[in-house]
């Protein structure tokens, strides 16, 4: 590499490290990627400065890849993170223009949908996270709703239907219109907190307007976001978590269901977070298995 490559590289380093606090698996992981790919232009294209990178180059090397029997899943994720570097070489002014806009990955196969392990929940919100540094609104209102559904397990389109009033950041609350018409109020934690407030004062205000009302989340044209997009954004991000089961907004309701019970939480605390009128539509949705079922009450039943 030449000395401006690689000065770049530690400057992405820090930017993934210092200044937006990403996790040490995530930013190993995207320097990883980046060394691999700058590694195969320099051996194979002659590649030594980013400037002179091309989307050709970037395809030969996501072709050398699959032609090496690399699974899908490393392509997406080596495609994502170069994607990622390149987007803030070119933010940074250390290339012209960014190469990579047009680099299409080969689609991860689908599995049925599932529970995210807490790993892949942890690495899915550190995807959204690097995507939202870029400050597009669009990245920063995608990071909020995926930290707030996670967070509070509340529903896709309890979600969207949020107002700007039924949030309390002091408190780390929010107010949940349910199905029914049953109000609830739900928890969420520092994460989630962090990323609605970088919505609501640095994304929303870019979008906003006169017809927007009082909806949290609104799309580009200021108008509340509907059910539709945020699948979309999860779907799109989770492209990005190697090996994680294709879910949608549901799948993160799931699962954070399931970690809580996982953690050691109240099962009818999790029935009155999710919402749901009887405690066994909250056992057979968080994968209660009969065998722990059974464990908790030789545990806790006097005559077991």
């Amino acid at each position: 590499m030449s000395d401006t490559t690689a000065e770049a590289v530690e400057a992405f380093s820090r930017h993934l490290r210092a200044e937006r606090g990403r996790s040490e698996h995530t930013s190993r992981a995207y320097l990883g990627d980046v060394r691999s790919l700058l590694g195969f232009l320099e051996s194979e294209c002659g590649v030594t400065d980013l400037a002179d990178i091309t989307l050709r180059d970037l395809r030969a090397w996501l072709a050398k890849l699959a032609a090496s029997g690399a699974a899908r899943a490393t392509i997406a994720r080596r495609s994502a993170a170069a994607r990622t570097f390149l987007g803030w070489a070119a933010r940074t002014g250390r290339i012209p223009t960014d190469p990579s806009v047009r680099l299409v990955a080969p689609k991860r196969q689908r599995h049925l949908p599932g529970v995210l392990k807490q790993g892949e929940a942890s690495a899915l919100l550190d995807v959204a996270a690097v995507a939202a540094d870029d400050e597009d609104p669009m990245h920063l209102r995608d990071r909020a709703a995926l930290e707030l559904l996670y967070a509070s397990g509340i529903r896709v389109g309890e979600l969207t239907a949020l107002d700007v009033d039924d949030i309390d950041l002091a408190a780390g609350v929010v107010r949940v219109m349910g199905k029914g018409s049953k109000e609830r109020t739900v928890p969420f934690g520092a994460p989630a907190r962090e990323a609605l407030t970088a919505w609501l004062s640095r994304g929303r205000p870019q979008v906003v307007t006169g017809d927007s009302g009082p909806a949290i989340f609104l799309g580009r044209r200021g108008r509340r976001v509907d059910p539709r997009q945020v699948r979309t954004a999860v779907h799109r991000l989770l492209e990005h978590v190697p090996d994680a089961p294709d879910l949608g907004p549901h799948g993160l309701r799931h699962s954070a269901a399931t970690h809580l019970l996982e953690g050691g939480a109240d099962l009818r605390l999790v029935q009155e977070m999710l919402g749901h009128a009887s405690l066994a539509t909250t056992q057979i949705y968080t994968h209660v298995s009969v065998d722990r079922l059974k464990q908790s009450y030789r545990q806790a039943h006097p005559r077991a």
